[in-house]
């Protein structure tokens, strides 16, 4: 177990060892699917501290309702795919994981209908199943569900466009020895507000890897979350993050190691640059006392490109056993590197191209990940016009 902070970053960090604690910025709340188990946060809670609650348009306190024309969703997907759109009543629904906060609990509470995409058992899919969450204006309250058999494979892009308030529940199951590959894209108008549970249920030996990539909108919001069915799963979590002047961008993690000889690996980055661009990361790992052999490891690295932007980074780690293979977390912040701008401009770069290609290649690794040449070229044409805005 270890832990590196380097000297002069603006995180905090904690590692716990005991056999029975809370993580420190876990809910503080029992999960529910019932909004009335969840007091209405008045900003002190420590998993609402860095949120500003004003600009939530009522998603934390119920007084928001669907209005307007929402959100649409369309799903473009192979043909072994099957899509459906489902009550309430669903048995699929919620598997994945139950809410943790009122929002959350919100969503479930008041969606209306689910989009379910599922991949049958030992289905590899050869196209990537795209989904497109477009918001149309007004206050919408959804469910997703993705579902692979056992031994199925497939990736899927969900696209966020548009303008909305929206709270969601995203559910993510994978059978037994199913691989999925997740890319979430938030790339909202600028006045847009977007929270989000993603809820994964990892199963026995299958392996999941999540790219979440968040670009527009005034708020989002990511609270993603990783429990094991069985033994043997591997959950790699990546994330990049482009906070622009005035907006608002938190992820919080949760990867709880419940099961024997599981892995994980968490990598986020982002960059900030205007006044008042304020980004989040929580990134939390429980080892549970039954989950010997675990191997994990979690890094934020945050990019600071001008004056007037803040991070709050805060990674925690708790063990209950000490028959582990490996934990640790990292977490830093700093300014844009002089020297490597000076060295580019130095070889007759102009400045302007200098800093995109200091911050492309600071993504680079998080956009390899992806693996579809259309999306890693749509995004880092999106951050380098993100870039040439502030000049």
């Amino acid at each position: 177990m270890a832990e590196n902070i380097p000297v002069g970053s603006t995180t905090a960090g904690s590692i716990a060892v005991a056999a029975e604690s809370t993580v420190a910025t876990r809910m503080s709340a029992p999960p529910s699917f019932d909004v009335a188990d969840f007091p209405v946060p008045h900003g002190r809670e420590e998993e609402w501290r860095f949120t500003p609650l004003e600009r939530l348009r009522g998603l934390h306190d119920g007084t928001a309702v669907a209005t307007g024309e929402g959100v649409r969703v369309d799903v473009t997907a192979p043909d072994a795919v099957t899509v459906e759109t489902v009550g309430r009543d669903d048995a699929r629904l919620g598997r994945a994981g139950t809410p943790v906060d009122r929002v959350a609990a919100q969503a479930y509470s008041a969606f209306e209908k689910a989009t379910v995409v599922s991949v049958p058992r030992e289905t590899a899919l050869t196209e990537p199943v795209r989904i497109a969450v477009h918001g149309q204006g007004g206050t919408s309250f959804g469910h997703l569900v993705v579902e692979l058999g056992a031994f199925a494979e497939a990736v899927v892009v969900i696209d966020h466009t548009g303008d909305a308030v929206l709270a969601a529940n995203v559910d993510y199951v994978l059978g037994d020895g199913a691989k999925l590959t997740v890319v979430s894209v938030q790339d909202w108008d600028a006045g847009a507000v977007h929270v989000a549970q993603h809820n994964t249920l990892v199963g026995r030996d299958a392996s999941f890897k999540s790219v979440v990539v968040t670009f527009g909108g005034d708020l989002v919001r990511i609270h993603p979350r990783v429990e094991y069915a069985g033994t043997g799963g591997d959950a790699q979590l990546f994330g990049l993050y482009l906070t622009d002047a005035g907006q608002h961008q938190e992820h919080r993690l949760l990867v709880t190691h419940n099961a024997p000889h599981c892995t994980s690996n968490v990598v986020y980055k982002g960059a900030l640059q205007g006044e008042g661009a304020h980004a989040v990361w929580i990134g939390d790992v429980l080892i549970q006392a039954a989950a010997e052999g675990t191997d994990t490891y979690e890094m934020n690295r945050n990019l600071v490109l001008t004056d007037g932007a803040r991070v709050d980074s805060v990674p925690n780690l708790e063990i209950e056993t000490g028959e582990i293979a490996g934990a640790g977390h990292a977490s830093a912040t700093g300014r844009f590197d002089d020297e490597q701008l000076f060295y580019l401009m130095a070889r007759g770069i102009p400045e302007t191209e200098a800093r995109r290609l200091v911050v492309r290649g600071f993504f680079a690794e998080l956009l390899q990940q992806i693996g579809l040449p259309d999306v890693e070229e749509r995004l880092i044409e999106k951050i380098e016009a993100e870039l040439e805005a502030s000049v």
